[in-house]
């Protein structure tokens, strides 16, 4: 049998989208001739993934995982919202989430390991999951968090089981407080996240590229006013509406549509005689930042019929 190589495997892995294993053995069947090996994995069904690599995966699944005081976020593509609803496409989310937290994975590594009680990869086994369901796909990110002490609270929006959905929140609550009560306070939390989208804990961790952009928006605005002794004052004032949208600390807590953030913190700190710290949020929204291809269905057959 002839030896191959694993740029070759790689290459063929490229064409056919089929894993790693099935490219190896094909290649091998075929004495090294990479042609014949796509044909032989086409007529196995093997190759079918890679006819589809080019088409959009919007829709899909968030997988959450929380395993003590460290939790998981994963996002799984798929190209309709009819794929989150079969039951091997939910099996393959929930197993490698879980396995993102327990082994700590990143994305890459994810992709490179083993998946749960297989021989080959989990990018493998999401290969095999395309032929078999018929759609692209795709593991596109991994996000961890974590306290050394405290809590990490999970919560799922638009759910199709406790762990799975289309909006995803992991809060992280560093405290030595009691648990129940931070549990309560992650779960509050949690929630306003999914619901107010806020981009950072505080001002200080607000990204300077965001501020800049929106200083400058004010500074234009506030010019336009005319007022000119009071420039400052108005650039000051709308920044600092600008924070209370954008900055969880600095958001009015969705629920009572009163409460800071930071007040509610501070009370509940009080309540269980404990200094709370947000350590960490994470949101993944499915699709998000994902630029969606819109078909004009008429149009198309216009084109192939001219």
């Amino acid at each position: 049998m002839v030896n191959v190589t694993a740029e070759e495997v790689r290459a063929l892995r490229h064409r056919t989208g089929a894993g790693l294993m099935d490219s190896k053995r094909a290649l091998e069947t075929c004495n090294g001739n990479i042609e014949e090996a796509v044909d032989l994995l086409r007529k196995k069904g093997l190759a079918t993934a890679a006819n589809k690599s080019s088409r959009v995966a919007a829709e899909g699944l968030i997988g959450v995982f929380v395993d003590d005081k460290k939790g998981v976020l994963v996002e799984v593509n798929a190209e309709t919202d009819f794929v989150a609803r079969n039951e091997l496409f939910q099996k393959y989310v929930a197993e490698v989430v879980k396995h993102a937290c327990l082994k700590q994975l990143c994305v890459d590594s994810l992709k490179s390991a083993k998946h749960p009680g297989k021989e080959h990869t989990v990018l493998d086994e999401l290969t095999s999951l395309i032929a078999v369901i018929g759609e692209n796909m795709n593991l596109r990110r991994v996000e961890h968090v974590s306290v050394p002490e405290g809590v990490v609270v999970s919560y799922v929006h638009n759910k199709i089981s406790p762990t799975l959905g289309k909006i995803g929140i992991l809060v992280a609550l560093e405290s030595a407080g009691d648990k129940e009560k931070l549990q309560e306070l992650g779960r509050c939390l949690a929630m306003h996240i999914a619901a107010a989208h806020p981009l950072s804990i505080s001002v200080e961790d607000l990204d300077p590229a965001v501020v800049e952009r929106e200083r400058n928006i004010v500074t234009e605005q506030a010019q336009s006013t005319g007022k000119t002794g009071f420039i400052d004052k108005i650039i000051d004032g709308r920044l600092r509406k600008f924070y209370e949208e954008v900055v969880l600390l600095e958001q009015t807590f969705v629920v009572d549509g009163e409460t800071k953030i930071k007040d509610l913190i501070a009370k509940i700190s009080k309540e269980i005689g404990a200094p709370i710290i947000i350590k960490k949020f994470v949101r993944f929204a499915l699709g998000e930042g994902i630029e969606k291809q819109t078909v004009d269905f008429a149009a198309e057959v216009a084109a192939q019929l001219k």
